[in-house]
């Protein structure tokens, strides 16, 4: 049999990383795993066993539970999966729907090439091996949003087995101290996503958008390695991150391009798995997080109760913060897998099996793929380590906030303050202000030259601390003006004039003389209280430094 014939499609807009939704079950982002050496992506530190689920009392059995995940990722392509129709968020209802997506008779499949080749990179980057030949299913099920009554996945034989993805948490109260683990990927498929059922409650109806119906997504199976919501949250944060990077999903969450269904049981240490549970939909970290801790707990509860638990289906209600029922889980002899009759088997080749003279359009060839791999998240945490000593912690915030990783650079590029600096005033202030205000990074008022300009002006001693902090707030508001139009306007230059400044350290020693008796009976907070004086006597123009070396000369003398 033929291989099937590829639809070419281009990519179009290719996004940066992306912000991911924060949270924990302990109140703390969890770090996003960087490697070492190694295969790309895979972990430098053996995995760790499985956690308890709970504390349990002097006496009593301890409980372990069993988180495996199944992520389904939007394919970012102009086109569906076996259909010409665009892909385009919040287009109106049932205005990208083609004859094929209908499902009308006599329509068939043609398969899209940029959805194989996002496939194949994404399985190389998360370690796979690539089948060369891989085959299509029809998994049957009757839903008002699948008009085939069937949807095209791949059970049988997909296109990516048996890779893994590395990621990190931190096991104590300081970031620094973190553990990387590893989770195996059982599988990576390509399939169909369905419609869209839009529910009007007041009419007491259901609508149907056939937008999104035969979008491709990447069906990204891990094994159950994971043991509570934090792991399962910054796994789904790393793949996120990866699919990102390697520009085969935009993954936004928020838009429903990526998607989670966690499977979920709990058992006693040495003892055979429990029943597990599915809780379908989950649309953020922070949610996914919430859901299996609460999943994990209402188990427990109901067996330590003598209840059995259900192989179920259920939601969580992120309002109530638990899952819900809703409905026994199929399996899969309700599916009824057959082979796809009109989809013959996907081929695919590497430079040693391209037979000759085939055309390059007509064949992927895998090896070519993996040299266009860039660089993974995990190497560019460790990059930035190592070239700015910079600390673990703030490699994850600058990779986790989309554009803000680029934003650094570039005002690195343009300054000559130490990369600590920089850090720090990215993260704290800058990052800080866009959180106030609900801003995503490309929405900035300051620009990455006005900051390394500010940056510039601190570094040369022009203004103080708290004068740059000034003219950042006048940035942020005033569009339009440099830095150094805003000292030169303000007055906000360090006091040059020595004598000047004396001046005003006597003056402030004078008006209060007990806060200098402290100083000589050799109170620590003294000397601070008259360098504060001193600093609003010449609102904030004096460097500290300086202050204190005047203040001390003074007191000698």
């Amino acid at each position: 049999m033929a291989a099937p014939v590829l639809r070419g499609c281009h990519l179009g807009r290719r996004w940066a990383l992306a912000c991911i939704d924060g949270g924990s079950r302990h109140g703390r982002v969890a770090a996003t795993g960087f490697t070492s050496s190694g295969k790309r992506g895979q972990s430098f530190v053996a995995q760790q066993p499985l956690i308890t689920a709970q504390k349990s009392k002097k006496g009593e059995q301890k409980w372990a539970a069993v988180v495996g995940l199944e992520i389904h990722a939007q394919i970012a392509s102009n086109s569906k999966l076996f259909s010409g129709s665009q892909v385009h968020f919040a287009a109106p209802p049932n205005s990208l729907v083609s004859f094929f997506d209908a499902s009308l008779p006599g329509t068939l499949p043609v398969l899209n090439r940029r959805c194989v080749e996002a496939a194949v990179m994404t399985g190389l980057a998360l370690n796979c091996h690539i089948n060369k030949k891989s085959l299509f299913d029809r998994k049957h099920y009757f839903y008002a949003d699948l008009p085939a009554g069937y949807q095209i996945t791949q059970q049988r034989v997909p296109i990516a087995v048996n890779g893994s993805l590395a990621y990190s948490v931190c096991v104590g109260k300081k970031w620094r101290q973190v553990i990387t683990k590893t989770v195996r990927i059982k599988q990576i498929q390509l399939e169909q996503d369905s419609g869209k059922s839009l529910h009007d409650e007041l009419r007491s109806q259901t609508l149907i958008d056939l937008n999104r119906a035969g979008v491709g997504l990447l069906e990204v199976v891990l094994e159950p390695d994971m043991s509570c919501g934090e792991e399962a949250a910054t796994a789904v944060r790393e793949l996120q991150l990866i699919l990102q990077a390697l520009g085969t999903s935009q993954a936004n969450m928020a838009e429903g391009q990526l998607r989670v269904d966690a499977n979920i049981s709990v058992h006693h240490p040495g003892e055979p798995l429990g029943v597990r549970t599915e809780v379908k939909n989950l649309n953020s970290a922070r949610f996914l997080a919430r859901a299996i801790d609460y999943e994990i707990q209402r188990q427990i509860d109901e067996l330590e109760n003598g209840c059995e638990i259900l192989n179920e289906t259920r939601s969580f209600d992120y309002k109530l913060g638990c899952t819900v029922p809703m409905r026994d889980k199929e399996g899969k002899q309700d599916y009824r897998f057959m082979p796809e009759p009109n989809l013959p088997p996907l081929r695919l080749y590497d430079s040693a099996s391209l037979p000759a003279g085939a055309d390059l359009q007509q064949v992927i060839n895998i090896d070519q793929i993996r040299e266009r791999l860039p660089e993974l998240p995990s190497e560019t945490r460790e990059k930035l380590i190592q070239q700015y000593g910079m600390l673990p912690e703030h490699s994850f915030a600058l990779l986790n906030e989309v554009g803000l990783l680029e934003f650094f650079q570039n005002v690195i590029k343009e300054t000559r303050a130490e990369p600590k600096k920089v850090t720090s005033w990215v993260l704290n202030i800058f990052l800080g202000f866009l959180k106030q205000q609900n801003l995503a990074v490309n929405e900035s008022p300051v620009t990455p030259s006005a900051l390394a300009e500010l940056l510039n002006l601190l570094d040369r001693k022009v203004i103080s601390s708290a004068a740059a902090k000034q003219v950042f707030e006048e940035l942020w508001r005033s569009k339009g003006k440099t830095p150094s139009q805003i000292v030169s306007e303000r007055k906000l230059e360090l006091m040059q004039d020595e004598e000047a400044l004396e001046r005003v350290c006597h003056a402030v020693m004078e008006e209060h003389p007990q806060v200098v008796m402290d100083m000589k009976r050799g109170n620590p907070r003294a000397i601070n209280r008259l360098i504060g004086l001193v600093r609003k006597a010449t609102h904030s123009r004096a460097d500290p430094t300086v202050i204190k070396e005047t203040l001390e000369k003074q007191l000698s003398s």
